[in-house]
């Protein structure tokens, strides 16, 4: 295995977990914006009331987006192990 083929396979690796997380962080961070400016126009300060919100929105998203979520990782997986012999460098 050489350089190159390392440095490629890095990078398919790290755009697939972005296009996994990107979707979950945005909604985590619009969902966190919201409260906190909520949190400022009423004074209220409880922590709870942050955090709480963000995880539901989070795991909500997660479960709409899993279907999205098991194509990509099957389609990653099944694209690595299918050149998974042109990895090692057993052919060509």
């Amino acid at each position: 295995m050489d350089e190159a083929t390392v440095i490629d396979l890095s990078r398919e690796t790290i755009m697939t977990a972005i296009k996994i997380v990107t979707p979950v962080l945005i909604v985590g961070m619009t969902v966190g914006i919201m409260v906190s400016l909520f949190q400022t126009i009423t004074s209220l300060q409880e922590q709870t009331l942050t955090l709480v919100p963000k995880m539901l929105s989070m795991a909500i998203t997660i479960m709409v987006l899993l279907p999205y979520i098991l194509t990509t990782l099957l389609d990653y997986a099944t694209a690595l192990f299918t050149n998974l012999s042109a990895f090692a460098g057993l052919t060509n």
